[in-house]
């Protein structure tokens, strides 16, 4: 975690509980290590950070494939659009536009580069920074359905919580 070392340095004293933060949410985690990092680079991209983005990537690139980092930079763009659309059908609530067509491309989600659950879990953990209702309570059948933990995906949620904090601190 060496650029992410460096970049703690940078959180404001004010924003100290995030400098502790986001080394506990990376290091205490049921999450194994590929979800862990896949969730955390997913999430930095999702955050617009491009010093959160970077020191994430580069310690990523540490623990995970190139597959997966290509699955999270798939999982932070196309949630941009989906959260979105999908936050603005439920704001509508039982409206017509329930019933229209998305038509909007998502072939990723089903042929992710690295590992099915690991892309949905990192959708889930985008989704909870996008705000969209629906995509979290989808992703969160997923990957519930499919084995992960309660603790889990909590623990992939506070991870997102944490990069999103320290975007905002970084910004200041």
């Amino acid at each position: 975690m060496k650029a992410l070392e460096e970049l703690r340095a940078e959180i404001p004293e004010y924003a100290k509980d995030l400098k502790l933060n986001l080394q506990s949410v990376l290091t205490q985690s049921s999450l194994d290590e590929t979800q862990r990092w896949g969730v955390a680079a997913a999430t930095a991209i999702a955050t617009r950070n491009a010093k959160l983005r970077e020191a994430t990537l580069a310690d990523a690139a540490d623990h995970v494939s190139a597959e997966v980092i290509d699955d999270a930079r798939a999982v932070a763009s196309m949630m941009g659009m989906n959260n979105v659309y999908y936050r603005f059908r439920h704001f509508m609530g039982e409206s017509e536009y329930k019933t229209m067509r998305a038509g909007l491309r998502m072939h990723r989600v089903g042929k992710p580069a690295a590992d099915k659950l690991g892309f949905e879990l990192m959708s889930l953990a985008v989704s909870a920074i996008g705000g969209c209702e629906m995509c979290v309570k989808s992703h969160e059948a997923v990957v519930t359905e499919g084995g992960l933990t309660r603790e889990q995906v909590h623990d992939a949620v506070r991870i997102a919580a944490v990069m999103q904090g320290v975007a905002v601190a970084l910004d200041q």
